[in-house]
């Protein structure tokens, strides 16, 4: 059996690859890194590749190394910029701060990526074995769903990954019928991610990244082929689109 989680370095990777590697000891645990190396905790159990998700030639290289995959999950996004690199960037209140070159950052980075990796490992899921192409989204993402507006380019990036996730599962149904392919609502989860905006989160609802993680992994596993096309909260409750 093999797993691939893409953004491993990060809080909720980091807290898949723990979940995934215990629950199955037996399988072959792969991760992805681009920007931060790995703990050096993670080193010892998992099968590491520097992978720039948002390059196509990165991405076609990686998939060339795999015939098979069971799981695929793809735990890489943003939501601010805030490095030493970079001038730091919150998301925006008003449409007055919209910013293009943070907008098309955030549609290369939370959207772009799962249509390549749909891309260039749909040969390796392709397979008669029960198989999950997963990313992690975010409810705000849900058109339906938005009261408040605001955080313009996240939604915007969060709302065309849902709808790639919704195009991949119905093409996938005709040549990949094996394959469950979700979108996944992690919560509120207290990761490098959302540090700058935890004050208003309510009593018990800021997930540690291992809650979260665990959760995610108890979801995929009550799925199956039938499921394909969903967005699941962390719970296990289908969101709407």
């Amino acid at each position: 059996m093999n797993i691939i989680v893409f953004g491993g370095s990060g809080g909720i990777g980091a807290a898949l690859l723990e979940q995934l590697s215990r629950r199955f000891p037996d399988a072959t645990v792969f991760s992805t890194w681009y920007m931060s190396p790995p703990s050096d905790h993670l080193m010892k159990s998992v099968r590491w590749s520097q992978v720039n998700v948002t390059s196509e030639q990165s991405v076609q290289a990686f998939a060339g190394q795999f015939d098979k995959v069971h799981w695929l999950i793809n735990a890489v996004g943003m939501l601010h910029r805030a490095s030493l690199e970079e001038q730091v960037k919150l998301p925006e209140k008003s449409l007055r701060q919209i910013d293009a070159d943070f907008f098309l950052q955030n549609i290369q980075t939370n959207t772009l990526p799962t249509l390549l990796l749909a891309k260039h490992f749909e040969f390796a899921l392709k397979h008669d074995e029960r198989a999950h192409f997963a990313t992690v989204s975010a409810k705000v993402g849900s058109i339906e769903d938005n009261r408040l507006g605001g955080w313009h380019s996240y939604r915007c990036s969060k709302a065309a990954l849902n709808m790639a996730i919704k195009n991949i599962s119905i093409e996938w149904r005709r040549r990949l019928s094996n394959v469950c392919v979700t979108a996944l609502h992690p919560g509120t989860t207290d990761t490098a991610l959302s540090a700058p905006f935890q004050r208003n989160v309510p009593d018990g609802k800021l997930f540690t990244a291992q809650y979260t993680a665990a959760c995610l992994v108890d979801v995929l596993s009550s799925l199956s082929a039938a499921d394909s096309g969903k967005f699941l909260a962390y719970d296990g409750q289908e969101l709407p689109w």
